[in-house]
């Protein structure tokens, strides 16, 4: 009898649930991911409020079970700065009381943390009780999270939401380090659809990127300064020096155009191709022969590992959270931030040992598998089904 009711509760505690999620609309990691999130935990029968100042980038067809309520920002002559935190507490208000929501997840502590708690105290006074669960995800911990015109605030919310996760055990860490807080953080990766990343067709942009055969070098980014593109460029100049090859760079941001001189002075040109933003990189990261990333901090690496998914092998500055994800000497290398002839040399090495680099390919493809969505989600279900019990 008692394992009967044990049942039934289970069953009433796994019920679908009303979940929203604040995010950032933009191509960052972190927008990217509650998206992708939010998508999956639709397909398994949750209905998802996608909340965001724009449309996310990655929400570019309809999807069942996904609703987009947009924060709407009116400009008064009064304020110098609209007040979007104080409008998106608001937001999220309305959005709890006319959709019933269970619970609220945000990603992206600034300003995402403190306007979810903040409507979190308004919907207690009306006897509504909301679950918060905040995701760090990275420069809103180790770059604006730090600046003492935030740090106040942002300690004081993640230390009163319900639950906190981090991407990667770097930035637990990081976060521990830099802020007073007071609660566990729990780590939970980030992940991609694997399958979206292999069982692509061989003939791809090859033609175009390497009509000569040379080996395609790959790197995407948004083209800040963290990002170290600089690095790239002057270890693919040595690189080009030993081995035949193409360098293609996707993405676009500040540095662009200090990057496309950078190119022009080194006699680059014809071999340094600017792909500009994509929304999805699957259809041309498998073409490539060699994934590079050289940032300064990263809090996991989501490039790199969709890389690896696409069976690339990945040479990476050992920063952060990369090291969770990359194996040195397997999938690829790790080499000390800012020496980019180590990158090059790397590199020269890989490309130069055909059967080192089919080894380095196979081991990405299958280190890969451990932060597919599928095996990440159930532990995102769980922790909701735990805040609900």
């Amino acid at each position: 009898m008692l394992l009967g009711k044990v049942n039934e509760e289970e069953v009433k505690m796994k019920k679908s649930l009303n979940i929203g999620i604040v995010l950032y609309p933009t191509f960052g990691g972190s927008g990217v991911v509650a998206t992708e999130l939010g998508m999956a935990l639709a397909e398994k029968g949750h209905h998802i409020h996608l909340i965001s100042y724009n449309q996310p980038v990655r929400l570019d067809r309809f999807v069942e079970n996904v609703k987009y309520h947009e924060v709407n920002i009116p400009a008064y002559p009064l304020f110098e700065y609209h007040p979007y935190e104080t409008a998106l507490t608001s937001k999220i208000v309305n959005v709890t009381l006319n959709e019933k929501l269970d619970l609220l997840h945000v990603h992206y502590a600034i300003p995402h943390a403190s306007a979810a708690l903040m409507a979190k105290h308004i919907l207690a006074e009306k006897g509504i009780s909301l679950p918060l669960i905040c995701t760090l995800h990275g420069t809103d911990i180790t770059l604006v999270g730090k600046d003492s015109s935030y740090k106040p605030v942002i300690t004081y919310a993640i230390n009163h939401c319900d639950v906190i996760t981090a991407v990667s055990e770097s930035l637990r860490q990081d976060t521990l380090r830099h802020f007073d807080i007071k609660k566990d953080i729990r780590v939970i990766y980030n992940f991609i659809d694997v399958s979206l990343y292999q069982n692509k067709p061989e003939e791809c942009m090859r033609k175009y990127a390497a009509p000569h055969g040379e080996k395609i070098i790959m790197h995407v980014s948004n083209f800040r300064p963290v990002k170290r593109i600089p690095d790239i460029i002057r270890a693919f100049a040595i690189i080009k020096k030993a081995v035949p090859s193409r360098l293609v760079l996707i993405g676009d941001g500040p540095e662009r155009q200090m990057v496309e001189d950078l190119v022009n002075e080194l006699g680059l040109t014809d071999d340094v191709l600017f792909f500009g933003k994509l929304k999805s990189t699957e259809s041309i990261l498998h073409c490539a022969d060699l994934f590079v990333l050289a940032s300064d901090a990263e809090s996991f690496g989501v490039s790199a590992l969709e890389a690896m998914a696409s069976g690339v092998p990945v040479i990476s500055s050992a920063v952060g959270g990369v090291p969770e994800v990359q194996v040195d000497g397997e999938t690829g290398f790790l080499y000390p931030v800012g020496q980019y002839e180590a990158l090059a040399q790397k590199a020269i090495h890989l490309l130069t040992n055909p059967i080192l680099h089919a080894a380095c390919k196979e081991a990405a493809k299958k280190r890969a598998q451990a932060f597919d969505i599928h095996t990440i989600l159930p532990l995102y279900e769980d922790l909701y089904y735990s805040l609900m019990n």
